[in-house]
C-alpha cells in the first residue's frame, strides 16, 4: 500500500576547497512497502536544481539504492565500504561517479521513519568530495 508522506530532507556537499553547501527542503512524497523493503519518492524542486527529476530510495537491510529519472538519469548504490560505479546522464552530457557509502542507516515503518546516509564521491576518477543526507518521513 503507498502512504503519501511529508519527508523534510537536509543535505551537505563538501566540495575540496570550498565550503559546505547546506540545502534544506519540505515536500511531498510517497511510501511504499515492497518485496525488496521500503520504496520511497519524491519530486525535486527547484530549490535543489534538479527539477523535473522524480527520486527514489530503494531502502534494503544492507543497501540503499538512489534512482534519480527524468531530465537527469543516475543510479548509485550505496554499501558501507564499497565503491560503486554509476553514468550520472544529464541534458548536456554524461559523467562517470564512483560513490563510496560511509554511513547507511535507515530506520522505516509503513508510516514514517529516517534515512542517514554519507557518501564520498569522486567524478571521473577524481576525488570530489562528501555528501550527507538525512532524511526524515512524517505521514500526510
Amino acid at each position: 500500500m503507498v502512504q503519501n508522506v511529508v519527508l523534510s530532507v537536509k543535505g551537505s556537499q563538501s566540495y575540496a576547497g570550498q565550503e559546505p553547501e547546506v540545502i534544506e527542503l519540505v515536500t511531498d512524497g510517497t511510501l511504499e512497502e515492497v518485496a525488496e523493503g521500503w520504496k520511497l519518492c519524491y519530486e525535486e524542486s527547484e530549490l535543489t536544481g534538479l527539477q523535473g527529476v522524480q527520486t527514489t530510495f530503494l531502502i534494503q537491510k544492507d543497501q540503499l539504492t538512489l534512482t534519480r529519472t527524468g531530465r537527469l538519469n543516475s543510479e548509485m548504490i550505496f554499501r558501507v565500504g564499497e565503491a560503486h560505479d554509476c553514468l550520472y546522464q544529464m541534458e548536456f552530457g554524461v559523467l562517470m561517479l564512483t560513490v563510496c557509502a560511509t554511513r547507511v542507516e535507515a530506520n522505516i515503518t509503513p508510516f514514517a521513519g529516517v534515512i542517514d546516509l554519507r557518501y564520498t564521491i569522486e567524478i571521473e576518477q577524481n576525488a570530489a568530495g562528501v555528501i550527507e543526507y538525512h532524511l526524515s518521513i512524517q505521514p500526510k
